[in-house]
């Protein structure tokens, strides 16, 4: 049976303005996450408009960088029933929140999207890329944030996440042992690229497939084999000099 999270203080706690309140708040519900209870999608959507007000009311720069940390560490223990549920109830607070942010708070929320596409990585990454889980997540990175159609994202939201996706990847997979499926990755990308609803959005998701850190991830395949260009005609075959005499 399904918790009712209204029963629970979580949400009035987490957007409380007093700091020790919503500390306190955040601590318990990082064992409630990792419980065997069950959610509902609107329970976590509750959940997250909770936690977004936590960080609104959050003040001075490094609180609000440790807060940004602890709510995407969040992500990382959860089951994976849960992975994608938490990660959709977050895209859409994020995007139906993200044009009434103030200019004085628009930097922490920026840095917790930026947080919450490294812990996204890092979980898939701690799965082992997971075919299923992979695509799973890609498809709602398609839906919401980096949708190419999307009425109720904000081109601003959809701007900051091109602008650390290959940067949050680059951590993510730092060894470049050839384990990461990065033009899997890319595909939310070509897919903007492609089909973004104006020039400025498909424009900035073209310089995102232009980031010089992907050749480094391309070089490492097969330990230096060639990947196949899209742009490139040539067969691969070798140049034919005539008959042997």
């Amino acid at each position: 049976m399904a918790t009712d999270v209204q029963q629970t203080p979580f949400v009035k706690q987490l957007a409380s303005s007093d700091r020790p309140t919503r500390e306190k708040a955040l601590d318990s519900l990082r064992t409630y996450l990792t419980s065997s209870r069950t959610f509902t999608d609107l329970e976590i959507l509750k959940l997250w408009k909770g936690l977004f007000f936590c960080m609104w009311h959050s003040d001075r720069p490094i609180p609000q960088q440790r807060l940004a940390l602890a709510l995407s560490q969040l992500l990382l223990p959860l089951p994976i029933s849960l992975f994608i549920p938490f990660l959709r109830a977050f895209w859409t607070t994020m995007s139906r929140e993200w044009t009434s942010i103030d200019a004085l708070r628009m930097d922490k929320f920026m840095r917790l999207v930026r947080y919450y596409v490294d812990a996204a990585f890092t979980y898939l990454s701690n799965h082992s890329w997971d075919v299923d889980l992979l695509e799973a997540y890609l498809d709602l990175v398609e839906a919401i944030p980096l949708s190419p159609t999307n009425l109720k994202v904000g081109d601003g939201l959809r701007y900051h996440v091109l602008d650390v996706w290959v940067e949050e990847l680059s951590q993510v997979d730092a060894k470049r042992e050839g384990q990461c499926p990065v033009e899997e990755l890319m595909r939310p990308v070509r897919a903007l690229e492609r089909n973004g609803r104006t020039k400025m959005v498909r424009e900035r998701a073209r310089d995102c497939l232009a980031d010089d850190r992907l050749k480094d991830w391309r070089n490492s395949v097969g330990q230096g084999d060639a990947v196949d260009d899209p742009n490139d005609d040539s067969e691969g075959e070798d140049e034919w000099d005539g008959l042997d005499e």
